[in-house]
């Protein structure tokens, strides 16, 4: 058992519920600000809260959950582009949730189980992939090491031995 904790405390997925929740401190605490001390509709506080998380939650998650995985740039548009349905998504539930009695703070519970349930596994893959191990260098003919780095002489020169 204590190995499994171990193990579970050292991969990505605890480190993504782990931002996810911090992230979750900051989103719903926008969203209330926005919402009871500056009255805004609530669908416009959602939204505010929602990408007011964006900065603290991208560079955690991709820095310390996910090493670094992927382009920068390449991250940051497919991260954009995974937030805007989230937004959608998380707006409408906690419309939906207020407009039948639950609460905006209960629709924003539900609506983050529901999108973390889907993102982890499409920041895993897609947002932050991990770069793949490159292919036996034995089988390349032309002497390329399959990067755009180049290649770089092992041996000392004489005059440093």
């Amino acid at each position: 058992m204590k190995a499994f904790i171990t193990k579970f405390l050292a991969s990505s997925l605890f480190r993504f519920l782990l931002i996810g929740g911090l992230s979750f401190l900051v989103d719903l605490g926008l969203l209330a600000l926005c919402y009871q001390v500056f009255g805004w509709p609530l669908w416009l506080a959602t939204g505010a809260g929602f990408w007011g998380s964006f900065f603290f939650n991208y560079f955690l998650q991709r820095h310390f959950a996910f090493g670094g995985g992927g382009t920068a740039i390449g991250g940051v548009l497919r991260y954009s582009g995974l937030l805007a349905f989230n937004t959608l998504a998380v707006m409408g539930i906690v419309e939906l949730f207020q407009f039948l009695g639950a609460g905006y703070v209960a629709g924003k519970v539900v609506a983050t189980v529901v999108t973390m349930g889907w993102n982890y596994f499409i920041y895993k893959h897609w947002v932050f992939p991990q770069n793949k191990p490159a292919k036996d260098a034995s089988h390349q003919t032309d002497g390329a090491s399959g990067s755009d780095a180049p290649p770089q002489n092992l041996t000392p020169k004489s005059s440093e031995g």
